[in-house]
Parts: structure tokens; sequence; C-alpha cells
């Protein structure tokens, strides 16, 4: 009796197991097919890149945060800028399009080598460099571990200084290292599009979602397993990450130009732009009043000023 029962639970979890991974699948292949890639591919040291090159003008990087794509800088921000810039607007390791650079969680330090190697392969050697929220920690350390790859510096909304609040439940769970790869295909074979569409309007507080951002974003993309592990992993790693390269922003020497909304309660502006703006010799911080966490949607003008600010400092207009 109890091998039948042990039999017939080894069969039910298998079936289980094959239904959910067959799940997660479908949902992955309906997110890329309603949001297929819209740019090139590059090959950087045997790693996919994938990259939209937009406008022609001086050269111009666009850095996502986490759990996007290029289609967050796309969206709204990119329509702004490529009439007078040459824009470069990439995925990411392990998001978007762009293969994973490893099973570990890619470091601030890699994705800054690999993007810039990535734009040094399109003829930007020394681009302007913005990024948004987890998008400015590689944009900083692309600064900072990189100088004679870059021309001028646009953090905004950016992650720069250690935090004291612990790791929330989700992604201690999606980085775990065997809980991780237990609990993401559930998610990504049950959790719905409109769950992301959630979490990204929390995002914009205090400001609303703009109309047709979750729609274009592609929340589907994000519920994907490889890049929910990618994402996951990086996030879990980034307050070391943050903590090692603090003491390396005074070697930052090029034009920077800080963005951050002063109601930003997921990257607080008085932990990281006020005091990230001390530790750059020159830099300016422009803070946005009411302005929550994403600039580059609510507040684009303010952003493209900085962006000419920088260009202008660089010696690029």
């Amino acid at each position: 009796m109890g091998s039948n029962l042990f039999v017939f639970y080894v069969i039910s979890m298998s079936v289980f197991l094959s239904f959910v991974i067959w799940k997660a699948r479908r949902h992955e292949i309906r997110a890329e097919f309603s949001h297929p890639p819209r740019g090139q591919f590059l090959n950087v040291n045997g790693h996919r890149v994938h990259v939209e090159v937009r406008g022609k003008g001086p050269d111009l990087v666009l850095i996502h945060g986490a759990s996007g794509s290029t289609r967050d800088m796309t969206f709204e921000l990119a329509q702004h800028l490529e009439d007078r810039y040459r824009l470069l607007i990439f995925d990411r390791p392990g998001l978007g399009y762009s293969d994973r650079i490893n099973q570990t969680g890619a470091t601030l330090e890699q994705q800054a080598d690999l993007l810039s190697e990535a734009a040094a392969q399109l003829g930007a050697d020394r681009p302007i460099v913005m990024g948004q929220s987890y998008g400015g920690a590689v944009a900083l350390t692309w600064a900072a571990r990189f100088p004679d790859r870059i021309s001028a510096l646009v953090p905004v909304a950016a992650v720069s200084c250690i935090w004291a609040s612990p790791l929330n439940t989700y992604y201690r769970i999606v980085s775990h290292k065997w809980l991780g790869p237990l609990t993401i295909p559930l998610i990504t074979a049950f959790v719905p599009d409109a769950h992301v569409d959630k979490v990204l309007a929390s995002v914009f507080v205090p400001q609303d979602e703009p109309k047709g951002y979750g729609a274009y974003f592609g929340p589907g993309l994000t519920l994907r397993r490889k890049t929910l592990r990618a994402n996951g992993l990086q996030r879990a790693n980034l307050l070391e990450e943050i903590r090692a390269l603090q003491p390396h922003f005074g070697s930052i020497s090029v034009p920077t130009e800080i963005v951050h909304g002063e109601e930003d309660t997921t990257v607080p502006a008085w932990n990281h732009a006020e005091r990230l703006v001390s530790r750059i010799q020159g830099a300016h911080l422009t803070l946005l009043p009411g302005i929550g966490h994403m600039p580059h949607h609510v507040a684009p003008k303010e952003v493209v000023a900085a962006i000419d600010r920088a260009a202008t400092r660089a010696g690029l207009h």
C-alpha cells in the first residue's frame, strides 16, 4: 500500500511539474510574440547584447532599471532626444533580449564593461551615459571603473549609496540557491501580467502611470524565468556592490548631471542623490519637487535638459 502511494505521489508530482513548465513556456512564448526585439544584436565577448540605435548626433547611451528593457527608454524619453543624439538603448544582461553573463548575477562592473564594449562596437568610444535607478548604478560604475570610455554622466533616480532596509521577501526567494529555481517557474506560469501592471503603477507614485505604458512595456517579458532569475540575483547583490563602489565616486572626473525626484520613495533622494553630488567633483544636482522614481517619464523635459547640459559641458554641443 505504501509503495503504491509513493508511486502515485511521484507520478502526480511529475505531471504537475510538466504542466508548470508547459504553462510557463507558453507564457514566455506569448510575451515574446507580442513584444519582440526591435533592435539589433551584437556579439560582445561571446555574449549576445540587444540594442536599439536611433537618431544622429553625439553618442548617448540609455540604460534601464531593474526588471526593465529598452522599452522603458523608448516609450517617452527617446522621442525627446533622437533629433539631436545618436541613441544607443541597451537591454542589460539577462533582461529584455540580452543574454545573461553568468548564473550568479552579473555585477555592476561586468555590466558596465559589457555595455561599454558593445557601444564601442557601434563606434561610440566615449558616449554620454544616462542610467535610471539600477541602470544609474551601472552608469556610475561605467564612469568610475572605465573613465576612458565615457564623456559625460547623467544618473537619474540612481541607486548610489548604501541603505539599511533588508532585502525584501520576494527578492530573497527568487535569488535563493534552490528556492529560486523552484519558485520562479510557478511565478512565470501562474502570475498574470496584470499583477506586473500593478507593481509598475506603484513605481510611478505619486504620479500616475502614463496611459499605455503597461501595454507598451510588456509585463510578460519581466515574468520570463530567465529574466526573473537574472534580475533577482542582480538585485540581491546590489547593496554590497554599492558599498564597494562608493569609495570610487571621487575618481569620476567627467561632467556629471544628477536628476532625482524629491518624492522618490523607491530610491530616496536624501540618501542617494544628495549624498552622491558631494562625492563627485563638479557634479550638479537637479531635484524635482513632487516627482517620484520615474522622472524620465513624468518629467522628461527636465531629464533632457540635464543631458543637454552634460553634453555642453563635455564639449559635444
